[in-house]
């Protein structure tokens, strides 16, 4: 038998960018044909490419929230449902690999002929999916409070949108117009990825296109093996702690073990807190994405991220724990919120063995706010949800960046014309939180102040963390400052926890205030001054 020829570097380098530019061109017609400011203008979305075993092709540079968890939707799809050319399969169950019900993914597959060789699939987050209220990101204790949950179900067939499935699902959000401009969004971006895929291969070959993709995977598995060696074999541990739950309950202890070996890596959260009454449980897909972004940040290497990257990574997550919950649980902060924390937990062990390397901890929160009510220009109901930036932590080779999204987060800011077009809005403040990053020989970044004035009654809903509890530092430095969220009201503040959801009225100030990023390496003292002799 021969002896199969190793890849050209040429060509792999050829089918890295193809693959690439085909799921990034996804991106930018989901972002230009959506109709929601929070796709369109903050781009809270993903696309990816995937190989007709399941396996992760090629993935864009938009949510690294999804790395991990947009691959269980994809292996889930193919183990329920055999998909005909022309069908796309909508879900976001977080059971079944979503994350949180406000992202629902659609899946198309690609066929040459008859052979089912490729699927496209992107992932976007819905201002509104329904649940107890606007924004579908509140304070709740089942996941029937979140919103419509979908399972694996055709949303188009041969083609064709599904009329009844996209009608029962209209049914139960508050704004179905925008719904369904967005999923029409989210159906053209698959679309593209298809045409884009067809078109690599007719130009290339299906032979080399389904090689090169192979052999991209492995590349990308080599490299980030070579980096894990590079980290000294050992087991090192760290824990942190969310706020609360939302329900009552806190601290919520999020513990890690990062053991090392040779080329593998494993990540158990063994220890973590038993899965809670409030919407901050997190599952299996989330615990995967942060512990797979956590050792990817520590590959120094430039390489395609597919499932390649995920392959000497093993993530133990317990049932039943707030780590990976199990149903009915209410997961809405999960996805947002306690994955940023178990990133904190991974970078922190990780930390103990690169000290050279590993920063400390960001504003660890997405800073989530919803709004919804009656809009009395249009006469309709609105729905607006936004995660607002924070300070970067502070790191061995400078200061962190001043409010700006970090780790799991990759999304921009709506800016505040769109803000003020889309809802009745005015934007009375929008500004850096100067001196909230913590000291340090390299500081912490600083967070952001946003006030929004509200034109109409509407109900108001925070997801926050880093309220009660600081960004850690590392080396000697200094904790970032935590967050504050308020209600002013009539010259008064009204403080307001980190969770909440209150009845606002029309002339109400929210006032969103983020944390800042923890200090690195202790600070500089400073000279004590001397006083001359006065000579008397």
């Amino acid at each position: 038998m021969p002896k199969k020829s190793a890849p050209d570097p040429i060509l792999l380098e050829v089918f890295r960018n193809l693959l690439f530019s085909a799921s990034e061109e996804m991106g930018v017609a989901l972002c230009r044909s959506s109709f929601s400011p929070n796709i369109k203008e903050r781009r809270d979305y993903s696309c990816a490419l995937f190989g007709a075993d399941g396996r992760m092709a090629a993935q864009a540079a938009h949510l690294p929230a999804h790395l991990g968890s947009m691959p269980m939707s994809v292996e889930y799809v193919i183990e329920t449902m055999t998909l005909a050319p022309g069908d796309m399969a909508a879900l976001n169950d977080p059971f079944h690999g979503g994350n949180h019900l406000p992202d629902i993914t659609l899946i198309a597959p690609v066929y040459v002929g008859k052979r089912l060789v490729y699927y496209a699939a992107n992932r976007a987050h819905h201002a509104d999916v329904g649940g107890s209220a606007p924004g579908s990101m509140s304070i709740t204790t089942e996941i029937f409070q979140d919103g419509v949950v979908i399972p694996p179900v055709r949303l188009v067939r041969g083609g064709r949108v599904e009329p009844d499935v996209l009608a029962l699902i209209l049914a139960n959000v508050r704004t179905p117009e925008e719904r369904e401009g967005d999923l029409s969004a989210q159906i053209a971006a698959n679309r593209v990825g298809e045409r884009r895929l067809l078109e690599i291969i007719g130009r290339h070959g299906l032979a080399a296109t389904l090689r090169y993709t192979k052999e991209l995977q492995a590349y990308s598995g080599r490299m980030t093996r070579a980096a894990i060696r590079g980290i000294p074999d050992g087991a090192y541990r760290f824990e942190d702690f969310m706020d609360d739950d939302g329900a009552g309950s806190g601290p919520v202890p999020i513990r890690v073990e990062v053991r090392v070996k040779g080329d593998r890596l494993r990540v158990d959260f063994t220890g973590s807190a038993p899965q809670t009454r409030g919407s901050v449980n997190a599952v299996e897909s989330i615990a995967r994405t942060a512990a797979y972004y956590a050792v990817r940040c520590l590959v120094p290497y430039d390489i395609p991220n597919n499932a390649g990257c995920m392959d000497p990574i093993e993530v133990v997550a317990p049932l039943g724990t707030v780590v990976n919950s199990t149903f009915p649980a209410a997961v809405a902060g999960g996805n947002v919120e306690t994955s940023q924390r178990m990133v904190d937990v991974v970078l922190g062990a990780l930390a103990q063995a690169c000290p050279g390397v590993v920063p400390a901890a960001s504003c660890g929160t997405m800073n989530n706010l919803s709004i919804g009510g009656i809009d009395p220009r249009r006469g309709r109901a609105y729905a607006y949800y936004e995660t607002t930036g924070g300070g970067m932590g502070g790191g061995p080779l400078g200061p962190g960046e001043d409010a700006i999204h970090t780790h799991l987060t990759n999304t921009m800011n709506t800016p505040v014309e769109a803000l003020e077009h889309a809802y009745p809005f005015r934007v009375r403040r929008y500004t850096v939180r100067r001196g909230s990053g913590g000291k340090g020989r390299h500081r912490g970044g600083d967070g952001i102040v946003r006030e929004v004035e509200l034109r109409a009654d509407a109900t108001v809903s925070f997801m926050t963390e880093r309220r009660e509890l600081s960004p850690y530092p590392l080396n000697g430095g200094r904790p970032g400052t935590p967050g504050r969220n308020s209600l002013l009201r009539g010259g008064k503040r009204l403080p307001l926890p980190g969770k909440a959801r209150v009845e606002a009225r029309a002339g109400d100030v929210i006032r969103v205030e983020t944390p800042g990023g923890g200090g690195w390496g202790r600070p500089a003292t400073a000279r004590k001054s001397r006083k001359k002799p006065s000579g008397k």
